[in-house]
């Protein structure tokens, strides 16, 4: 089985699992909850009158908050179950929003210049093999002065879940569970890979784009890891002999108007 297939069904599998977690919290969000942190809230500011692109959207939540916020949403991802019930939601909340199931690498180099933003976040870049083609494509789907913002869980957390820091051609497979709480013990297969922060940094300015910041976290807004402790009310912490280790990254990067090439 070739990697993006065992990808496609360990998430459609996951996918049904998560409708009904209580971390995803599907009836709070229908209820007029969002599912955006303060982190990206404060990244993107007021996004009203705003096209917007969603990378590996899963089903949809994180989507159409922003749709709440008044975005218009297009959200990519390679599990149909899971556009299928993004789809679902949109149609129950009577937000409108655009749902591709698609490899978002194969997305990007179909991708026109047409969005203000491009958004990906929390655990997406580990089910990519190639960033080059991955920033090429976000260049390619942002209009002259668009920008990216990525909020990612930082590489460190790699190493401390025994998975290498670095970039490998060959992916890890590995068996896993889910990370909610409702995880019902059955695994499925998946292949991921590893990306410092460097390789990403680079990938993004090859591709043209240019860094306008670029920030570490101690804390994440999910107690998604084993070990974690709450530092404070709703901010998660990994521990090393003591110290709090980085545990997310967020940077914005900004596709240049010809008038603004750097």
């Amino acid at each position: 089985m070739d990697h993006l297939t065992m990808n496609r069904r360990g998430w459609d599998q996951r996918t049904a699992i998560h409708i009904e977690s209580k971390f995803y919290d599907v009836a709070g969000f229908v209820a007029g909850n969002s599912s955006l942190n303060p982190l990206e809230l404060t990244l993107l500011g007021d996004v009203c009158g705003l096209r917007l692109l969603h990378l590996q959207c899963h089903f949809g939540l994180d989507s159409l908050s922003w749709a709440r916020l008044g975005a218009e949403i297009t959200g990519v991802d390679l599990s149909p179950v899971a556009i299928a019930q993004a789809r679902q939601l949109s149609a129950q909340i009577g937000i409108p929003a655009e749902f591709v199931c698609d490899d978002v690498l194969a997305f990007g180099q179909r991708a026109s210049a047409e969005y203000d933003w491009v958004f990906t976040s929390y655990g997406a870049l580990c089910w990519l093999p190639d960033l080059a083609l991955w920033a090429q494509g976000i260049a390619n789907a942002l209009k002259p002065g668009g920008r990216l913002a990525l909020v990612e869980f930082h590489p460190a957390i790699d190493l401390h879940q025994g998975y290498s820091y670095f970039h490998q051609r060959e992916a890890d497979v590995a068996e896993e569970g889910t990370y909610t709480e409702n995880c019902p013990g059955d695994t499925a297969a998946f292949a991921l890979w590893g990306h410092s922060i460097g390789e990403t940094v680079t990938a993004l300015l090859t591709a043209g784009l240019v860094l306008e910041q670029l920030q570490e976290h101690d804390s994440s807004p999910y107690r998604c890891f084993d070990g974690m402790v709450e530092a404070r009310p709703g901010c998660f912490q990994l521990l090393q002999q003591g110290h709090p280790l980085p545990m997310l990254y967020s940077l914005v990067a900004r596709k240049p108007a010809p008038s603004q090439a750097p």
